[in-house]
């Protein structure tokens, strides 16, 4: 079982950004690979760190894995759904501002010999899903045209930064001299220009090429979520690691269902004397049919609740209901001898309304579907 991001960070979950920052800095620098060299411990902790702080340290996906937890991330997020395939590259790319001017290496991904690695441009993408896709999980096949570094292409290394990828700069200030880094402005942070490029390619060595992505999509997803497959993106120039295919997905209406949540609504109209007979009636669920009886005069309001046949729990946590409104359909017209049988029995005693105090008013029902 995964261990909680806040907890690896030693933060409260009510900690602000600055603090979580701050947190993932001490972690990063105590389990630093120069600082611990050959020691897969301290490695598997640097990782971990650094996968808690990329969810973490991002307002959107923080607010996702408060909501979801780590499913929300599972197979897409987080480097790859566990820092156990997290690739060090990685980490330097995307937190090596972190890190300042310290330690040396510290700063940016990087190659084995402590050179900057640049990272490719992500790509976007929206995936339509059903509703029974989204209750299922699904793995979706998808087309995307990515850049890639064209056969033949060579690179060399950049004279600018030797390599680095970033420049450092000394100034002189009150309280003496500063040196920061930035990328370097020759070849981008990638470390390399290029040396020959063939006729086919552009001015960065790059060509675009069709590619298959397989995505597999948990179940129980929301719409506007977004997913990742890492090193799907585009390439970047030289020894660099390929960007993210990013997923966003896109929930389809149901014709039937309507999605609250993990609960399903399903309006079940019946007829009059449906209601008052009772009658056995199949409705739709999210993976079929289902058979439910209706009692003799029921009424129209009445929510029956069917346990667990709604949308799994993104966490694992079981699934919701599917909550059947019945709705009794009043004729809007009648024939002569209908007419008559209404007019006979409208003063009735069994047709004059009289609610027991068991029937609840339609607040009160409101109120029981949300609690």
């Amino acid at each position: 079982m995964k261990k909680d991001f806040y907890e690896i960070l030693g933060v409260s979950k009510n900690a602000d950004a600055a603090a979580i920052k701050k947190a993932y800095r001490k972690k990063a620098i105590e389990f630093h690979p120069d600082k611990n060299p050959g020691d897969k411990s301290a490695e598997d902790k640097f990782k971990e760190a650094a996968e808690a702080y990329e969810i973490l340290g991002d307002a959107e996906k923080r607010a996702k894995y408060d909501q979801y937890g780590h499913q929300a991330f599972d197979g897409s997020g987080g480097f790859g759904g566990g820092h156990g395939g997290m690739n060090m590259d990685d980490i330097f790319s995307q937190f090596g501002d972190i890190f300042g001017g310290g330690f040396g290496g510290f700063g940016g991904s990087r190659s084995g010999g402590g050179v900057r690695r640049a990272k490719g441009s992500n790509l976007r993408i929206k995936v339509k899903l059903t509703l029974e896709e989204i209750a299922n999980g699904v793995e979706k096949k998808v087309k995307v045209k990515r850049k890639v570094q064209a056969p033949g292409v060579s690179y060399k290394t950049c004279s600018t930064c030797n390599g680095q990828g970033q420049v450092m700069r000394v100034t002189n200030t009150i309280l003496g001299r500063m040196q920061s880094a930035s990328t370097c402005p020759t070849c981008g942070g990638s470390g390399q220009i290029l040396d020959k490029k063939p006729s086919n390619a552009d001015s960065q060595g790059m060509i675009l090429e069709d590619e298959t992505v397989s995505i597999k999509i948990p179940a129980g997803v929301v719409d506007g979520m977004q997913l990742k497959v890492s090193n799907k993106g585009n390439d970047a120039p030289g020894n660099s690691i390929p960007g993210d295919l990013i997923v966003a997905i896109e929930e389809l209406e149901h014709e039937f269902l309507k999605r609250e949540g993990e609960n399903l609504h399903y309006d079940l109209y019946v007829s009059f004397p449906e209601a008052v007979l009772g009658v056995s009636k199949d409705i739709e669920a999210i993976n079929g049919k289902v058979r439910i009886k209706l009692e003799e005069g029921i009424q129209s309001g009445k929510i029956l609740r069917l346990k667990g046949k709604g949308i799994p729990s993104i966490n694992g946590y079981g699934s919701g209901d599917l909550l059947v409104h019945v709705n009794v359909w009043t004729p809007k017209t009648l024939n002569k001898e209908q007419k008559q049988f209404f007019e006979k029995n409208m003063t009735d005693e069994n047709f004059i309304p009289n609610p027991e105090k068991s029937d609840k008013s339609f607040f009160e029902k409101v109120k029981d579907m949300f609690s």
